[in-house]
């Protein structure tokens, strides 16, 4: 991916005037969360992978908590009040969100989803997320973030 190429997630920032700074890792083979933040060379407590779930009700959720993390599905569900939670199935992502497992973004999905955002957030200046595709993070603060995404904060990791 060219760096002069924008994602959804970049022209959504755009329009609405969001400071951000992406950040591109193409040809290191990086996949999982912790290698995607050794790609970039940075802090794994601040890059986030973005994590579709489905409660009891049919409801469904974004949480977004540090690659180096994993998400607790009963923190979870008491963040958003539902009974249980649990990890929507792989090839329920792109029809459901409109990204690939690997390059799902919390900012641009098909619709608004009720978003949770890891506590350990708010310890840093800006955090990084999807940018919308493989080999590609945006860093953002989370005022800038709430502009375009409402979020509420809760502890979510084990």
């Amino acid at each position: 991916m060219k760096k002069s190429e924008k994602t959804n997630v970049m022209r959504l920032f755009d329009k609405n005037h969001i400071t951000y700074e992406s950040h591109f890792y193409t040809d290191t083979g990086a996949v999982s969360g912790p290698e995607v933040a050794a790609a970039l060379n940075e802090n794994p407590e601040q890059v986030f992978k973005t994590l579709v779930t489905v409660g009891k009700t049919g409801q469904h959720y974004v949480f977004v908590v540090p690659v180096n993390k994993e998400l607790d599905l009963k923190k979870a569900a008491d963040a958003v009040s539902e009974k249980k939670i649990e990890m929507i199935k792989a090839k329920e992502l792109l029809p459901l969100t409109g990204y690939v497992h690997g390059g799902c973004s919390p900012v641009g999905m098909k619709k608004l989803f009720p978003t949770v955002i890891d506590t350990s957030s708010a310890q840093q200046n800006t955090i990084m997320v999807s940018g919308g595709k493989i080999g590609c993070q945006v860093e953002v603060s989370l005022q800038e973030l709430k502009k375009v995404i409402p979020f509420q904060l809760a502890e979510l990791t084990t």
